[in-house]
């Protein structure tokens, strides 16, 4: 089964849900913000992918923090911060059969998935 994981009205988001519809699989859609998020699940992707990869530095909600919060940022806290602000995670966030990915490309996607 499919998972991907984001928000709604994030365009990168749209892309993928198209893509993965346009390609006739099936796949749940979790919004972060309506569905929620937990600490198992992010571990897991922290894990598999690394915090640094799942940190959206280039987001608005990243760039509104804090200085004090984004000089300090670090794997000891970040778990904390994306569960309370789960829109600097980076975007979509796929799941396939035990493997992660983050972002969208058409390419990277048919690779994985077809």
């Amino acid at each position: 089964m499919i998972t991907l994981y984001g928000i709604s009205n994030c365009d990168t988001v749209k892309k993928a849900k198209k893509w993965l519809d346009d390609n006739q699989l099936e796949y749940r859609f979790h919004d972060f913000r309506k569905d929620g998020l937990d600490s198992a699940l992010l571990n897991n992707w922290c894990e598999q992918i690394g915090w640094e990869t799942l940190l959206n530095k280039r987001g608005t909600t990243w760039r509104q923090q804090p200085d004090d919060v984004k000089e300090n940022v670090n794997a000891a806290n970040i778990e904390a911060l994306l569960l309370a602000q789960p829109a600097m995670i980076k975007r979509p966030v796929l799941e396939h059969n035990g493997t992660v990915r983050v972002g969208f490309k058409a390419d990277e996607y048919a690779a994985q998935l077809l």
